[in-house]
């Protein structure tokens, strides 16, 4: 096992292995200090209240515990910004009563796609859609999770990647439509 401040300089990649092997928590711990701001910043953007946020910050990384033991997590980071929207969202359909959709409007407009579901339903979904988004064309993958889940833009997808306009906007339709079907596939 290594020291502690060791962790510090392995990848999420590698924190995880270790983590579902030992079941340290001071491994998730290198984790959380890494990816706390992103978390926050996810829920400050859903619940809209500070102390609200940090309390949900705390309960995600508390489902990481089992979470990540339960589930094969090969892009961390965006992983995580899913599982700490959707933990916002659970949070505010329970508080107002709404009802909110697991996977965003924009993103599939399927009504056999985005339905409401309950939260093991939900995970259930995420694991759907984290294995149909590895599915794709490596272009089409990485131009997909920049644009939805990094929320950048055509100009900074274009930079990023060094494809032209054109091929950026077709990747992401081609990558879409492609999510869609695999989605539809799995539901079947």
């Amino acid at each position: 096992m290594l020291p502690e401040g060791n962790y510090s300089i392995m990848p999420d990649t590698e924190l995880i292995q270790l983590y579902k092997k030992s079941g340290e928590l001071n491994i998730l711990g290198e984790l959380y200090k890494r990816h706390m701001p992103l978390v926050y910043g996810v829920c400050l953007k859903y619940l809209k209240d500070r102390e609200e946020s940090q309390d949900a910050v705390m309960q995600v990384f508390e489902r990481l515990i089992t979470l990540l033991k339960e589930h094969e997590v090969v892009h961390f980071k965006s992983w995580l910004y899913v599982t700490s929207r959707n933990h916002c969202l659970m949070h505010l359909r329970a508080r107002k009563g709404a009802h909110f959709e697991e996977i965003s409007e924009h993103l599939m407009e399927s009504d056999a796609i985005t339905h409401q579901v309950e939260e093991p339903e939900m995970e259930l979904n995420l694991t759907k859609l984290e294995y149909c988004i590895e599915q794709l064309a490596m272009e089409q993958k990485h131009c997909v999770k920049l644009f939805y889940i990094q929320q950048k833009c055509y100009k900074e997808i274009v930079q990023l990647t060094g494809f032209d306009d054109n091929k950026v906007k077709s990747y992401i339709q081609n990558g879409k439509r492609n999510l869609k079907i695999c989605l539809e596939q799995r539901n079947d």
